[in-house]
């Protein structure tokens, strides 16, 4: 993409040469949504501002190979969800599939079953305590999912852009929603089937 084309152009020619203020304009325009994608990958305030640092200290140190191909903000996505991946994948604990099924406790092997709330009334999905319980099971996905969940599902990222962000093939971003989607269904399904689910007045 020629860089005359890029609404980035003039803020990226800056950068690359050296203007301290552009610098600055950078971390303006985008910390904000940079930190809010790093405590939602992250889950704790603390190592979402290492992420954020980490973001913008490699953005600057690596600014001089940005050739545009994406806008910088795409480009400060992908720099913030590798940082933050490979946080998370230090920590990150053994993970269950969504294919596998459950075990009782006397060793019968059953299907792992989803309450349906895809079409649940908004003033659910809308209450403080069902957003916090969403966001600890966005919390508990795996860090390769969680990645392509938050920015597609909660940045509100195309599939094109999040499979830019975060250097996938298309396919690869759907087949990870869906599966993201699916062990975020089945982490809520206990939650909302227990909710005050019908309306007081009805």
């Amino acid at each position: 993409m020629p860089m005359s084309h890029s609404p980035d152009a003039e803020l990226v020619a800056r950068l690359q040469a050296g203007d301290q203020l552009a610098y600055a304009q950078l971390v303006e325009e985008n910390a904000g949504e940079i930190y809010r994608l790093a405590l939602r990958m992250m889950g704790n305030e603390t190592d979402a501002e290492d992420v954020l640092q980490e973001t913008f200290l490699s953005a600057f140190r690596s600014i001089d190979r940005f050739e545009a191909r994406s806008s910088l903000s795409t480009w400060l996505y992908r720099i913030a969800s590798n940082a933050a991946l490979m946080r998370l994948r230090r920590k990150e604990p053994e993970q269950v599939s969504v294919d596998e099924p459950l075990e009782r406790d006397d060793g019968e092997m059953i299907p792992r079953q989803f309450f349906d709330f895809c079409c649940l009334p908004e003033d659910d999905l809308l209450r403080d305590e069902a957003r916090a319980e969403m966001m600890r099971a966005v919390e508990e996905l795996p860090a390769t999912l969680r990645s392509v969940f938050v920015l597609r599902d909660i940045e509100g990222l195309s599939t094109e852009e999040t499979a830019e962000a975060l250097d996938l093939s298309i396919s690869a971003v759907k087949s990870r929603l869906m599966r993201a989607r699916l062990k975020l269904r089945e982490q809520l399904s206990v939650y909302f089937s227990q909710g005050p689910l019908i309306s007081e007045t009805e």
